[in-house]
């Protein structure tokens, strides 16, 4: 059986990634206490420029606490900015479990924070290379055109998460979608993220919901995210994380499928395509059980 509930963020598992201002210790407390299987503390979007230096301050003491099972990264300004350095000084002491870089245009972008983050693991006593970067891929533009070039770009890329909301203002555009449905470019991005992702074979993060009540349609947006092959999803407010935990969740009809066709292939394991239940299966079939089952 896969892991599930407080299993899944023992197993490392990723279903859900919450963001937390970098700011409040008050709300990083609270998330701490809920079942998302990452926080992200954010010094980007959520923090005024005013605060930046004190919340690099309140973010490490946040990384240092470890308070529960969840994996942490930190979501640090982005390159253009020229922050991100001075960002990642003040955390990496903490050990975070990843970094998050918004507005990423592309694979060159991930070589560079790589090449910071070896000195400074190196300077903290941390396993060069421990670190993992996750990219926020689809926040300008021009973003849009970088996509392929994540593959093989660096060891430590651990996910590609598309944006929809930065992403609006690079367009100009005046809505990003109606009755619950994204209009064609947030389509386009999303889709093309989730490409990129598996082209990369790092994991596609679906991008945050809004709606902050309508948990309904958070469970429409999370399942179709599933069923299109995304792993994660981004989430801002802690009452969306059960919601999108077991959203992600196999149902038992996916895990009876998944069972069976593991172990046609461990009882063949010389076999290229086999038959089950009347129908032909072959590798891709095997990597899509697996990942129903939580397997590598």
């Amino acid at each position: 059986m896969p892991p599930h509930g407080d299993d899944a963020q023992e197993a490392g598992l990723m279903r859900s990634m919450l963001f937390v201002p970098g700011d409040s210790p008050r709300k990083f407390e609270k998330a701490s206490e809920g079942k998302a299987d990452a926080l992200i503390i954010d010094l980007e979007d959520s923090v005024v420029t005013e605060k930046k230096a004190e919340a690099r301050g309140l973010t490490l003491a946040m990384l240092k606490s470890r308070p529960g099972p969840h994996q942490l990264y930190v979501r640090v300004n982005a390159l253009d900015t020229g922050m991100t350095l001075a960002d990642l000084a003040a955390v990496m002491p903490g050990r975070p479990d990843g970094i998050v870089l918004p507005k990423s245009q592309g694979g060159d972008d991930v070589r560079q924070v790589a090449t910071w983050l070896e000195a400074l693991e190196a300077a903290a006593g941390i396993t060069v290379g421990a670190t993992r970067i996750v990219c926020v891929a689809t926040e300008t533009a021009g973003s849009i055109f970088g996509l392929g070039s994540y593959k093989g770009c660096s060891p430590r890329l651990a996910g590609l998460m598309w944006g929809a909301e930065d992403l609006s203002a690079s367009l100009g555009a005046t809505e990003k979608s109606s009755g619950g449905v994204f209009h064609s470019p947030y389509r386009l991005a999303r889709d093309l993220c989730l490409m990129a992702a598996a082209a990369a074979e790092v994991a596609p993060i679906d991008t945050v919901y809004t709606d902050i009540d309508n948990l309904a349609g958070l469970e429409q947006e999370t399942r179709a995210a599933r069923r299109d092959g995304f792993s994660a999803k981004a989430l801002i407010h802690p009452k969306h994380v059960d919601v999108v935990n077991a959203a992600f969740e196999p149902t038992e009809a996916e895990r009876s499928w998944a069972e069976k066709v593991i172990a046609a292939f461990a009882g063949n394991p010389n076999s290229g395509t086999l038959r089950l239940d009347g129908q032909m299966i072959d590798k891709p079939h095997l990597r899509a059980a697996k990942k129903i089952l939580g397997q590598s």
